[in-house]
């Protein structure tokens, strides 16, 4: 189907409007959509730094209670204390105060007193079993001096406070702490003579402490954590969390590549980032939290993620209105289309004409020139380029010819080239063999050109060239071709002939013009030349043999003292 002007240019315009309807509409909900998720950003980020500050305050108060025990136990002062009876009397009275402590924090799975002596033999341990507190008899009491929160806290100074890394609990016996996420806090103990005599360790349950911390967070909110190498701790999937312990590694910057940057100590200490899955796209909040104060170089990363369509749900609603205001706003620019194209027909399809009528048959048709609007100005525009353009096709045509005539020509002399002379002689060896008539190849080369040259100068040299290409022409009939090879050497191919001998009388004729002085530069120059001729078919059968007979023939010449020729007559038949 062949649509008109009017048509394309309505659907063009229509097209505009409706383009800018869309993009307008499009920028009002993507800016929208854009500041939601900024507000969302920021208050994830708001309340993942939250979370962390009551993370760090609770570690914090763990620490307390950690020293607090140590304190007291140092008050009580065992190593000094030899009576069993009184000994006896003064653990159980600390079993006491670490059950009233476990009572009030149901985080705290088990709190400990070790000895620092007797390869860490626990003295004191109470144990969470369910909803009891167990104290653990002496007889079941064991030795802990090879686990590192033993070894590394009691190289602590006094009132120092070790966490240990986060992991899942395997010691036996430790019964509602066994197979649980598990960090170990623990402080030296003192005793009165200055000496650590053993150490406090309470063991912290990391899930009731992050249920106690999320309690009042909203349910879709999800709550990560991960160790200084980004390994999962804490996971929305506890079948992702502690891979290590399993064997094998499950990270944190897989899900979301930019916690990359956190856990590097000099990089930022939050930021925000997205999943990696895009069919579950999450928005997420990530802090860096030191922790402990015995080793400065841990940390873990902490962070909160919600799904980003909960985030995008309120701009659902503003989405369909922004929609229909697209559909109206297109109406209305399809009418306006219709009508601004009806009224811009006729003049454009004239010029449309126009142009055809010229690209076809380079013919200049009527245009709408006395217009006073655009229009009009296209149309005197397009009068002035038909103008130009068959100008310059003129000036093209003839620079065409121009160069066609150096491609196939001497620039100096204006004879024709090496190219032109080739294919010339071949046709001419297409016509001999053909009507078994003799052609010959004289080949000019000047005696003593470059000592010439040398002695006028260059400018004198190329006007003995062109004296010499004027000689040949002159001594040669009009259907011979007189080509320059270059340099000094000059060709002759002589066809038409009836009889051989005709060569001679031509060679002759060259010879003795040759004998007479030039008129170079306003003084007599005398030009000499030693020249050679081969015969088809006697001296060979193509372009090459010919050529070099000629050759041959024209250094037998200069070889016999220059200034003559070198013809071999053909025998008589």
């Amino acid at each position: 189907m062949k649509t008109g002007i009017a048509f394309k240019l309505g659907c063009l315009l229509a097209v505009f409007g409706i383009l800018v309807s869309g993009l307008t509409g499009y920028h009002s909900y993507s800016s929208s959509r854009s500041s939601l998720l900024k507000a969302a950003e920021r208050d994830l980020l708001t309340a993942t730094q939250v979370l962390g500050r009551n993370l760090r305050g609770s570690l914090d108060s763990i620490s307390r209670d950690v020293r607090m025990l140590a304190l007291v136990t140092r008050e009580r002062d065992l190593p000094t204390l030899v009576d069993g009876r009184r000994r006896s009397h003064t653990e159980r009275d600390l079993a006491q105060l670490f059950r009233a402590t476990m009572q009030v924090h149901p985080e705290y799975l088990q709190i400990r007193l070790i000895s620092a002596a007797s390869h860490g033999l626990e003295q004191v341990r109470i144990d969470r079993d369910g909803e009891l507190l167990v104290r653990v008899s002496e007889d079941q009491l064991q030795e802990k001096g090879h686990y590192a929160y033993v070894f590394d806290t009691l190289r602590l100074a006094p009132g120092q406070v070790r966490l240990s890394p986060i992991v899942i609990n395997h010691e036996l016996g430790a019964h509602s702490g066994m197979g649980k996420p598990t960090l170990h806090v623990s402080s030296p103990v003192l005793g009165n003579d200055g000496k650590v005599f053993g150490l406090i360790v309470i063991n912290i349950d990391l899930d009731q402490l992050f249920a106690q911390l999320k309690s009042d967070l909203p349910e879709y909110y999800r709550v990560y954590l991960s160790n200084n190498w980004g390994d999962l701790l804490i996971h929305p999937d506890h079948r992702r969390t502690f891979g290590f312990d399993q064997g094998r590694r499950l990270f944190l910057q897989d899900e979301f590549p930019l916690v990359k940057q956190l856990l590097d100590s000099a990089g930022p200490g939050s930021l925000i980032s997205r999943s990696s899955e895009e069919q579950h796209e999450l928005l997420a909040a990530f802090v860096r939290l030191q922790v402990g104060d015995s080793e400065p170089g841990r940390f873990v990363v902490l962070g909160m993620a919600q799904p980003e369509d909960h985030v995008l749900a309120e701009t659902q609603l503003l989405g369909q209105r922004i929609a229909q205001v697209v559909l109206l706003s297109s109406l209305l620019a399809l009418l306006i289309a219709i009508f601004a194209s009806r009224a811009m027909t006729r003049p454009l399809t004239s010029i449309n004409n126009a142009v055809q009528q010229f690209t076809r048959d380079r013919l200049r048709s009527s245009l709408p020139v006395e217009r006073k609007d655009e229009l009009g100005q296209l149309a005197r525009s397009f009068a002035q380029m038909q103008e130009e353009i068959l100008e310059q096709l003129d000036e093209l045509h003839q620079s065409r010819n121009a160069l066609e005539h150096l491609a196939r020509h001497d620039p100096l002399t204006g004879l024709p080239n090496r190219r032109v002379f080739f294919e010339r002689l071949d046709h001419a060896l297409a016509n001999a063999r053909r009507s078994a008539r003799p052609l010959a190849v004289l080949f000019v080369d000047l005696d003593h050109f470059k000592e010439l040259n040398d002695s006028l100068g260059h400018g004198s040299g190329d006007s003995v060239l062109q004296a010499v290409a004027n000689l040949l022409r002159s001594a040669t009939r009009e259907s011979d071709t007189v080509a320059r090879l270059g340099g000094d050497e000059f060709v002759v191919l002589i066809e038409q002939m009836d009889d051989p001998q005709q060569v001679l009388s031509v060679v002759q004729k060259l010879h003795e013009r040759f004998q007479l002085p030039m008129l170079i530069g306003g003084q007599e120059v005398q030009v000499q030349a030693s020249m050679g001729v081969s015969l088809f078919p006697r001296d060979g059968d193509d372009i090459e043999s010919l050529l070099q007979q000629a050759d041959r023939a024209m250094y037998a010449a200069k070889n016999a003292g220059r200034n003559t020729y070198s013809y071999e007559a053909p025998t008589p038949r």
